[in-house]
């Protein structure tokens, strides 16, 4: 049977960096809330199957966004960090899906993501034995800096990649290392960290610069330009 492809959106937080009352996969942007950007962008590929939206239990604004009666979405309750509700959605998922099966955990808080990269990113992890994830080279100089801000060295960006969403792994083997990896207290901020602690090498398939994380106000604007942009 060939593997099917499921996509899961961890969206519990609650936005701290952008300072304001409303969670960022909540505010406006272009006329839409952030979040239904992010799920039009993954309802829109033939191949996913479904999505699961990982939700707060106290959330009061799900209901006024438009895919929130989509039969395609399935609200499931977040956990205390990203890890747990990632993989609240895997086991929820796991009751209609194969541990074969493909899934594809992208952060409510890209809305950018172009159809090119999606597809990409599909079509070269389809027979890979682990999975991987979108991202970029790094090309801006790094630096190393003290408590107070103070340069203590140049870092070298030789290797060094900016990790991206959407992240694709097998269901079965992304369970269980995000399992081992809360068991052991390592409360992981992305999948890929979940699957080189269990002995996995993901690998990094390059997308597109304007994928970008809504973390602060200013993104906003930034996100609406490239949402014009993109396809």
């Amino acid at each position: 049977m060939r593997a099917r492809c499921w996509a899961v959106v961890p969206a519990a937080g609650v936005g701290r960096r952008m300072a304001g009352r409303i969670p960022k996969q909540y505010l406006p942007l272009s006329g839409r809330p952030v979040i239904d950007h992010t799920l039009a962008r993954l309802l829109d590929h033939p191949g996913i199957c479904a999505v699961y939206v990982a939700l707060s239990a106290e959330d009061a604004y799900w209901q006024a966004c438009d895919h929130a009666d989509d039969p395609r979405v399935v609200r499931v309750t977040g956990g205390e960090e990203r890890c747990h509700s990632v993989l609240n959605a895997l086991r929820q998922l796991a009751l209609q899906a194969d541990e074969q099966d493909w899934v594809l955990v992208h952060d409510a808080a890209r809305p950018c993501l172009s159809h090119a990269d999606l597809a990409g990113l599909m079509a070269t992890l389809s027979s890979h034995p682990v999975g991987g994830l979108l991202g970029i080279p790094v090309c801006d100089t790094l630096k190393r800096v003290d408590a107070d801000a103070g340069v203590e060295g140049t870092v070298s960006r030789e290797g060094l990649w900016r990790a991206f969403t959407p992240q694709m792994f097998r269901l079965g083997m992304l369970t269980r290392a995000l399992e081992d990896a809360i068991r052991e207290a390592r409360w992981v901020t992305d999948d890929a960290s979940a699957m080189e602690l269990a002995g996995y090498r993901p690998v990094l398939v390059e997308g597109e610069a304007g994928n970008i994380k809504i973390t602060r106000p200013e993104d906003l604007q930034l996100a609406a330009f490239y949402l014009g942009h993109t396809e």
